[in-house]
């Protein structure tokens, strides 16, 4: 029998995590539920080992400190992620794990966006930010993920253990979407009913600070994982800027046959060659980054190796 573990990383949430831990473990019985208590101060983590859970501790205040101890530590054939806040029913736990079981999905993303999250929600903000959010990385990475931030989400073994977890807070989302997008893991998408939070229920999610940590990690991932896009487009900046400076004093010295301003031609120099230097650091970061995406697929092939060995070896104790 494969198993399944369900992950709940969790911050004061004791006004619905025994209603989630309950409602999980009848959707999934066989599953083993964890619950990541993040310095609650309001007794979650008592009311979750009651409820069932498996509850452990992160000390390290952030969703992404959470998510990389989550990974690290539980050994699984599938792994379920929700959020402790009761707003994801667990009707489509049974789907979603299926799908990495039995068609070999490495994310299945829970799509909030196409159900009723824009009615749900009463944060118009979060609203807003979703979709430029959706739109940014569609766009950068040439992709069409609908629901880039949900946190409903279910994942392989392979991709949970060669995730390097490098963000701290709630951003972890849209990091696990992009590395997914790129190293072309096979990614699903199911509609999800979305609820919003009971009342006294208060999110942990700032809207304005961690939308500017989500819109940084989008241009810090962008530069890393396309840097000769990125580098082209500031080296195009530049380009502009010494045209736009130059192109008057060019016109001068048609009309008088002179350099009136040659202060203005130096800088248009060193802003050009600038923009030279940012488009050859680009080629060199793209040559990089490609013998890294190969380095990154061997690693992906000794893993699949292990792990099938490992199966393997269960089968002959069995």
């Amino acid at each position: 029998m494969s198993k399944i573990a369900v992950l709940i990383p969790c911050y004061n949430e004791s006004q619905t995590i025994e209603k989630v831990v309950r409602e999980y473990h009848e959707a999934l019985p066989e599953a083993d539920i964890y619950v990541y208590d993040n310095n609650s101060t309001d007794g979650t983590d008592e009311i979750a080992r009651r409820a069932g859970a498996i509850v452990r501790y992160e000390y390290r205040q952030g969703k992404g400190n959470v998510v990389r101890s989550m990974f690290r530590d539980i050994d699984a054939d599938c792994y379920l992620m929700i959020d402790g806040d009761d707003t994801y029913p667990a009707e489509n736990a049974r789907q979603m794990v299926d799908l990495v079981l039995d068609k070999g999905v490495d994310m299945v993303v829970g799509d909030r966006l196409s159900s009723t999250y824009f009615t749900e929600n009463k944060r118009p903000f979060h609203n807003s930010g979703n979709r430029v959010v959706r739109y940014l990385i569609n766009k950068l990475f040439n992709n069409n993920v609908r629901d880039i931030m949900t946190g409903y989400r279910a994942f392989s073994r392979m991709f949970v253990k060669s995730f390097p977890v490098l963000s701290k807070g709630f951003e972890i989302e849209t990091e696990m979407t992009i590395h997914a997008v790129d190293k072309n893991f096979l990614l699903e998408e199911v509609p999800v009913t979305y609820r919003d939070r009971p009342e006294g229920s208060e999110s942990k999610l700032n809207t304005f600070s961690d939308g500017f940590r989500v819109l940084r990690t989008i241009a810090s991932l962008f530069r890393e994982y396309k840097p000769f896009k990125f580098f082209l487009f500031v080296a195009a900046l530049l380009w502009l800027i010494a045209i736009a400076f130059f192109i008057p004093v060019f016109i001068d010295y048609l009309q008088t046959g002179l350099v009136l301003k040659f202060p203005t031609v130096i800088v248009c120099g060193v802003v050009a060659t600038m923009g030279a230097l940012m488009w050859i650091c680009g080629i060199i970061l793209e040559v990089i980054v490609k013998k890294h995406r190969q380095l990154y697929e061997l690693m992906l092939n000794q893993m699949n190796i292990t792990l099938s060995q490992k199966k393997d070896d269960a089968k002959t104790d069995d």
